[in-house]
């Protein structure tokens, strides 16, 4: 269904994901260069539909797995930063941490019931993650961890009019106060029980639908059908990827990794010191005690012609100190974003950070860029909450 949609494919972790969608008489096929490329245009227009209407995008690649038993609650608090023992029906983003503090995993936990818990992570970490999880869970704790990825397929509803467009699909109550953000419920949807997340990895309103696959294609069919009076688009991986880097959202192996801590990438509130002992919790006392030297910032170039993909240099005041993680284009800020880590080893903060002229190196020449400690796009999230 994809392929007939003009879906431009690639492939993660053996997983063959529509990148961009070519428009009816373009071929889906991609001209390299480092310049824009041939595609630039069709992403531009999939993220302005996300920003201003309504997306759907595939995302059946995110692993997911199932913790469950009676001691799968206190198993998941040791082995997650942020505090996952919460009522039925709440989402938790979190990070595992490894004992020097350093992010092993970014993901979200989705409470069902008092002794089961559903765990999603993106295609690359599948293995990694379940290794991860199932290498802490003690011996004799009485807690199962299955991975039920192939249950489930997963498409994003995304935008403004996702709440609209989702009211045809379903008579579920999808309004603020009965389906608030952060929190997740089994619908009825096209003849299929999805479970509904009211998540966001693109910073807007919306829903990542988990359906038994086996139901997935009419979900589909019905949600272009219906999406038609909204001017609904489908979404690739890479407006996926410049939607979460306009709203600040990190990716773990290229802007988080184990050996970043929560509070040097910007993550300090999915952590809850107080609520026990968990994994990596005496680095993390230590390293607010001691104070930060290096700290995760966002750039974006003030010409809004080049392009930044990874790796560029960043210089700050005239001085090479860091390189992009990760980057992409903005496109309601109208330039390219990326992501990097500032480092001073006598102590960081906003006013250092703020206080630098900053330029990086694109193909050889320096560019002007601004900084960032809080996302261009909505800062507030208020977005989300809609």
């Amino acid at each position: 269904r994809l392929a007939a949609c003009g879906a431009c494919s690639g492939v993660v972790a053996g997983w063959e994901r529509a990148n961009w969608f070519a428009p009816e008489g373009v071929a889906p096929e991609y001209e390299y260069r480092w310049e824009r490329q041939n595609w630039f245009q069709y992403s531009a227009e999939e993220h302005m539909a996300v920003r201003e209407g309504v997306g759907v995008y595939d995302l059946s690649s995110m692993a997911v797995f199932l913790l469950q038993g009676r001691d799968a609650a206190p198993v998941l608090q040791h082995i997650a930063a942020n505090d996952v023992d919460v009522p039925a029906g709440r989402i938790v983003y979190t990070q595992f941490l490894n004992e020097r503090g350093g992010i092993e995993a970014d993901l979200t936990v989705t409470r069902l019931a008092k002794d089961r818990y559903f765990i999603v992570t993106p295609a690359v970490n599948e293995t990694r993650d379940f290794d991860w999880l199932q290498r802490h869970i003690p011996g004799d704790a009485h807690a199962i961890l299955t991975n039920v990825n192939s249950a489930y397929a997963m498409l994003g509803v995304m935008g403004p009019r996702s709440r609209e467009l989702l009211s045809k699909l379903t008579d579920a109550d999808l309004s603020n106060e009965a389906f608030p953000y952060c929190t997740a419920e089994q619908i009825d949807a096209a003849y299929a029980r999805p479970l509904a997340l009211r998540i966001s990895y693109v910073g807007e309103l919306g829903w990542e639908l988990y359906i038994p696959t086996e139901f997935a294609a009419n979900v589909f069919n019905v949600l272009m059908e219906a999406g038609e009076e909204f001017g609904l688009k489908l979404v690739g991986l890479h407006a996926v990827d410049s939607l979460r880097l306009e709203k600040g959202y990190r990716h773990w192996g290229t802007d988080i990794t184990p050996d970043y801590t929560p509070y040097e990438a910007g993550l300090g509130f999915a952590v809850k010191l107080d609520k026990g002992n968990f994994t990596g919790r005496e680095a993390l006392l230590r390293q607010r005690e001691e104070g930060l030297t290096r700290r995760l910032a966002m750039f974006a170039l003030e010409d809004p012609e080049p392009l930044l993909y990874h790796d560029e240099p960043i210089y700050r005041n005239g001085e090479l100190i860091s390189a992009i993680t990760h980057g992409a284009y903005a496109h309601m800020l109208g330039a390219a974003m990326g992501m990097g880590y500032l480092e001073n080893q006598e102590g960081i903060d906003e006013e250092w950070v703020l206080s630098g002229k900053y330029e990086i190196d694109v193909e050889g020449a320096l560019t002007p860029a601004k900084v960032h400690l809080h996302p261009p796009h909505d800062p507030k999230g208020e977005h989300l909450r809609m």
